[in-house]
């Protein structure tokens, strides 16, 4: 398997002059930890993370050091903290540096990614654009759904993925955003927070219909 196998497509960004609480908002209603913040062209120039939000002078904690220590803090990080906490666009707040891998990235290049750079999700890029995102649950759910399968049988789940994927793309009864679909030796696993009891067996129909499929293993969590 690889990022492209078990990346989640409907990602959730923010621009670079979007309200940072509007940004606080989606980090809320979607239950994600941080925001791609992408320009007009699906390109990443930043990510906005729980960790950028957490000195804000709205909520009062921002960070106040003792006078001795102010006067030998550098005026670079003195000004980089004064943008954290008191920012109200997202380019003012994010981090600007950006860890990001290509879709055929295996997922133990992933895994190490995640852990060098302490980071619970990896950004997908395609030609320099979003195209996908991959976290530390979606390894998880790799990992949970089966053993690896054989090259040939990897291709045909790579064939069922994409079918499924297309046919949740057409339909306006559910919002994909919160889901995954993990396909292993022709099983579909559908990961992720369903809305309802009808749109849970909806979900599994729509899988079951696709060709190739042998089967179909509800992982999905109830909001209802």
């Amino acid at each position: 398997m690889n990022a492209s196998d078990v990346m989640v497509h409907d990602v959730v960004t923010v621009g670079p002059e979007d309200d940072v609480s509007q940004a606080a908002q989606l980090l809320v209603d979607h239950d994600v930890s941080a925001l791609p913040v992408i320009d007009g062209d699906r390109r990443v120039i930043g990510i906005l993370s729980e960790a950028d939000l957490l000195h804000r002078e709205e909520i009062g904690t921002e960070k106040h050091r003792p006078w001795w220590l102010e006067a030998i803090t550098p005026a670079s990080a003195l000004a980089f903290d004064y943008a954290k906490s008191h920012g109200r666009k997202v380019a003012e707040v994010m981090s600007d540096h950006v860890v990001s891998a290509g879709e055929d990235a295996s997922l133990a290049e992933l895994a190490g990614i995640l852990e060098r750079n302490r980071i619970k999700r990896v950004p997908i890029l395609k030609d320099g654009k979003l195209v996908g995102i991959v976290s530390r649950s979606n390894l998880i759910q790799a990992l949970a759904s089966a053993p690896p399968a054989p090259a040939d049988d990897q291709l045909a789940d790579r064939g069922i993925r994409a079918a499924i994927l297309a046919q949740l793309a057409k339909q306006s009864w559910t919002d994909f955003g919160e889901r995954n679909i993990v396909v292993s030796n022709g099983v579909v696993h559908i990961w992720g927070l369903v809305s309802s009891p009808d749109e849970r067996k909806a979900l599994i129909a729509l899988a079951e219909d696709v060709s190739g499929v042998r089967e179909v293993s509800d992982e999905m969590i109830a909001s209802y």
